[in-house]
């Protein structure tokens, strides 16, 4: 019995899909109130537990194999800045600690690329590429780089059996929250992005970065971390390939990030002060100075990681979204 943590979720469900396919016997973690619309047609055994509490990560762990820690807080703006610290960092170090006492083997830790460091010149970087805390671009990078710090210090002092994923930008079916990359693809496909910013990301298909986590379960080192990513591509080319696929015509304004920045303020404040969420925010737009681009070459030559084109993955979560009605 697998259990994958996450599953409601965008990569989380992938992940479970994958494991069903392979032949696996999966059981999944929920909270109570969850989305799970992602969990409909599959076959697998639904628990009600909390990352943040122990007691019940125990009793989802029972009779369990392996653990698949896919589940994140993933946004890029929160008013909850301590929930998402704690769900993050205090979430993953409980799911370590529960399966270590449950005598599980092989746990597969689901990281991010947002924690791995960026090279200046603009080669794609990878994993040994120097970071630090001071790099870390608002709560959400940063609790990240704080959940995998304190997974790597469970491996080396308790002895985790820990393999380590950082995936890129997954894009693809599926993504019903959606994320905060597929609200980008949505808004682009409906004409919501008149213009945009010279930045740039590492365009995955989701499916493939599922399949990455099964072979790192099956291939990778304990300690070790790989990227799981596809094609770097630049933000104007992503949003060509969505307008093609729709038949609109792309942005073609490119617009300064000095621009931009007073208006997230302005958008954030508005959200702070009457609710919502801001459509643009400043952390975004700090992070779009930087292209993240990242190599995942030693996932290919040690897991056997193969990707597909990222155009492909982006035409999928297009069509995706019109099916189900977001475009």
């Amino acid at each position: 019995m697998h259990l994958v943590t996450g599953a409601t979720g965008f990569l989380g469900s992938a992940v479970a899909r994958r494991l069903l396919a392979a032949g696996n016997s999966v059981r999944v973690t929920v909270r109570k109130g969850s989305d799970r619309r992602n969990l409909q047609g599959l076959d697998v055994e639904v628990v009600t537990a909390d990352l943040r509490d122990s007691a019940s990560m125990a009793r989802a762990m029972k009779g369990c194999d392996a653990v698949f820690h896919v589940a994140a807080d993933y946004r890029l703006w929160t008013r909850d800045v301590e929930g998402m610290f704690k769900t993050n960092v205090d979430g993953s170090v409980a799911i370590v600690r529960a399966a270590m006492d449950a005598g599980i083997q092989r746990i597969v830790y689901t990281s991010s690329v947002a924690v791995l460091g960026i090279d200046p010149t603009g080669t794609p970087a990878n994993e040994e590429t120097p970071v630090s805390f001071a790099d870390m671009i608002g709560p959400y990078k940063q609790s990240k780089f704080r959940a995998e710090e304190a997974v790597r210090a469970l491996i080396a002092d308790e002895g985790a059996p820990v393999v380590i994923v950082n995936p890129s930008t997954p894009i693809g079916p599926r993504d019903v929250k959606p994320t905060p990359t597929g609200k980008v693809i949505v808004d682009a496909a409906t004409g919501k992005i008149p213009a945009f910013v010279d930045t740039g990301l590492n365009v995955a298909h989701v499916d493939d970065v599922a399949e990455g986590h099964v072979l790192a379960f099956h291939k990778g080192q304990i300690g070790e971390r790989y990227i799981l990513g596809g094609d770097d591509m630049a933000l104007a080319d992503i949003l060509r390939v969505v307008a093609e696929t729709v038949g609109r015509k792309p942005p073609t304004v490119k617009l300064p990030h000095g621009l931009i920045m007073p208006i997230a303020y302005m958008a954030e404040a508005w959200a702070t002060m009457f609710g919502g969420e801001p459509f643009v925010v400043v952390d975004g737009v700090k992070m779009a100075r930087k292209k993240m681009f990242f190599s995942c070459a030693k996932a290919e030559t040690d897991l056997g990681y193969t990707h597909r084109a990222g155009g492909d993955a982006i035409r999928d979560a297009v069509a995706w979204f019109q099916a189900e009605g977001y475009v």
